[in-house]
């Protein structure tokens, strides 16, 4: 996904825990009122303007907020549901086969995989202390997420993505069956990237997963540009996993 101003604005006020809609580079209504809640929490004149004192504010850290806008930046994250799901219909659907057709479109599983490179640190969910730098995936898909993951480098502080667990690595590639059934699980082909499971196990839905939460929001975005699917956004469950494969 090309970042442009308009859905870095956007990403950062997400972030920030001021959603504004879909993050499509179009500052419209909705757009300028987050502005607007921005600026007011900011004590910036509050005109919906995205001039250079909203932008520096912007660029801090959102974990920086004053503890009463921390307050309410928790509250905003509580009532929205944390995150609506998607229809389906929404995604982008020319990249990626749906599961059925993973192995005529991938290939066995276990083949055809390489590293890609990770542009933050990330440590293994399961021992924090080991930090990683790469994860093995399928070829066809390491393009797709390099892009993916240099958009979260640049839409979210390190603090930021600590906060979400996205510097947490639940595993891609793992040739295994999936939970409770005979079929191939989606990591078998190394299509398939899980983040935080601690904090997002298979059956927790929102709100109870950290990543259904709206600062989450331009984290999934970033994937479903490229075609990926959450399947909580998809059917509220298993928040750590995100697929190269529709449903």
């Amino acid at each position: 996904m090309t970042m442009t101003f308009e859905t870095w604005l956007q990403s950062r006020l997400t972030a920030h825990g001021f959603a504004c809609g879909p993050i499509d580079g179009v500052v419209g209504p909705i757009t300028r009122s987050a502005i607007r809640a921005f600026e007011t929490a900011r004590n910036l004149t509050a005109d919906g303007i995205a001039d250079e004192a909203v932008v520096s504010a912007l660029r801090q850290s959102a974990s920086k907020v004053d503890p009463e806008t921390a307050e309410a930046v928790k509250d905003r994250l509580v009532s929205e549901a944390e995150i609506q799901t998607i229809d389906l219909a929404d995604l982008k659907t020319n990249s990626w086969p749906r599961q059925s057709g993973v192995p005529a479109y991938y290939g066995a599983v276990g083949t055809r995989q390489t590293r890609v490179e990770i542009p933050f640190d990330m440590a293994l969910a399961w021992s924090k202390t080991t930090r990683i730098r790469t994860m093995t995936l399928h070829e066809r898909v390491a393009a797709s997420a390099s892009r993916v993951l240099q958009t979260v480098a640049a839409t979210y502080s390190a603090e930021e993505r600590q906060a979400l667990g996205l510097d947490l690595f639940g595993g891609s590639l793992n040739v295994r069956r999936m939970r409770g059934g005979s079929a191939w699980s989606m990591h078998s082909w190394g299509i398939a990237i899980d983040f935080d499971p601690e904090r997002n196990q298979l059956k927790w839905g929102a709100p109870k997963a950290r990543l259904s939460h709206a600062d989450a929001l331009p984290f999934w975005k970033a994937f479903e540009a490229e075609g990926w699917l959450s399947l909580g956004r998809a059917r509220n469950y298993d928040w750590m996993h995100v697929q190269a494969a529709r449903l």
